[in-house]
């Protein structure tokens, strides 16, 4: 078989100061033809790409300001699934059949992967995987639900598991909790037995979020109309009868972090996840430095006792490969056992590329935000 057919792709010419700049001018889409199949090997396969993630990441990279950075030009999009149009012989061998139903590990194939795969993104019509990184569609997923994944739940796990070893019974403050790692992150921890506090600043977004298990929400945006942050040590406190919350989940820095650390019980454990209230932490265009880097209050660390721990889950999993298998294995258990399922509030045609990434920056999104190939 040799598929043939015209498509397109989307394509980052180069790295913009900020992702909206680059949304505006960094970005275009180009015709491609399906590879051929004379140009892949035993190991490829060919994918007809149907739905893939506009994620928090792929915006970064468009403007160099991700610690992982792909050479321009290339095609984002970490996550997607499709259907198989050919796969080499190996992958036959493997079970890998034409017309399955597959998603793509964004670890091992895509902008985010090292090696020869890392100009297949899945802002196109078609891309070619190692046979390693495609993973048949768990039974009674779409391919929307299919391409939210691995990136959302592996990174939540591996915080508050692996990192923050949280337990049955503790209280967990989640913060960004209406995005797409928050939201895995507050089904997770309540599949782990925890007392679930989510945060947000959006009711609207709340409801959902208290809709997938949060047992408590604060909208801990500033009453006085603008986009601060209110102090929100008191109602945490009220909540947990005075004792504080054994661990945090902050994916969004900035002041959150600082009242966070306030809230938090002696000897609690504080997970940094990422920093979405102070996105232009490094240079933009893909220069190093981070002029904006959050900073913490070591005053409060050190009197409150508690462990403060980077959680930095692909890098982690590159220098410890063995901890991703067991991590793997309970997140498959809990989607086929429909305990977990990822939330989709938004979905675009492949025309809308510049609408996705511009709600997905503009934090409109609840959950995670797909386009349709």
């Amino acid at each position: 078989m040799n598929p043939s057919g015209i498509g397109q792709r989307v394509v980052v010419h180069e790295f913009s100061e900020d992702p909206a700049t680059a949304i505006e001018q960094g970005l275009s889409v180009v015709e491609m033809t399906v590879p051929s199949v004379d140009t892949l090997g035993a190991r490829d396969v060919l994918i007809a790409v149907r739905s893939a993630q506009v994620g928090w990441v792929d915006l970064l990279m468009t403007s160099g300001q991700y610690q992982h950075m792909p050479k321009p030009p290339y095609t984002p999009g970490l996550e997607y699934a499709g259907e198989v149009l050919w796969r080499g012989s190996e992958a036959a061998e493997h079970g890998i059949s034409v017309g399955e139903a597959v998603y793509v590990d964004g670890l091992l194939s895509g902008p985010r992967s090292i090696g020869a795969y890392q100009q297949w993104g899945g802002f196109a019509s078609y891309a070619v995987a190692p046979l390693e990184a495609v993973r048949p569609i768990p039974s009674g997923l779409s391919f929307d639900e299919a391409c939210c994944l691995l990136g959302n739940y592996e990174t939540a796990y591996h915080c508050l598991v692996a990192r923050g070893n949280l337990q049955a019974g503790e209280v967990v403050l989640i913060h960004g909790a209406s995005g797409s790692t928050g939201l895995a992150a507050v089904q997770l921890a309540k599949q782990l037995g925890a007392i679930v506090i989510a945060t947000g600043r959006s009711d609207e977004k709340l409801a959902v979020v208290k809709a997938h298990g949060a047992d408590h929400v604060l909208n801990i945006r500033s009453t006085d109309g603008s986009t601060a942050v209110r102090r929100f040590r008191d109602d945490v406190k009220a909540i947990t009868s005075g004792q504080g919350v054994a661990v945090v989940y902050d994916g969004v820095g900035g002041e959150v972090s600082t009242e966070s650390l306030r809230c938090m019980q002696f000897g609690g454990r504080f997970l940094i996840v990422g920093w979405a209230a102070t996105p232009f932490v490094a240079n933009g265009k893909g220069q190093r430095g981070a002029p904006n880097a959050n900073q913490l209050p070591t005053n409060l660390i050190m009197m409150k006792g508690l462990s403060v721990l980077g959680c930095p889950t692909v890098i982690s999993t590159l220098h410890q490969p063995t901890i991703r298998p067991p991590r793997l294995a309970q997140i498959m258990q809990w989607i086929e056992s429909g305990q977990i399922r990822p939330y989709i509030s938004h979905r675009f045609p492949f025309a809308q590329y510049k609408d996705a990434l511009r709600a997905k920056w503009r934090g409109e999104v609840i959950g995670s935000c797909v386009l349709h190939l």
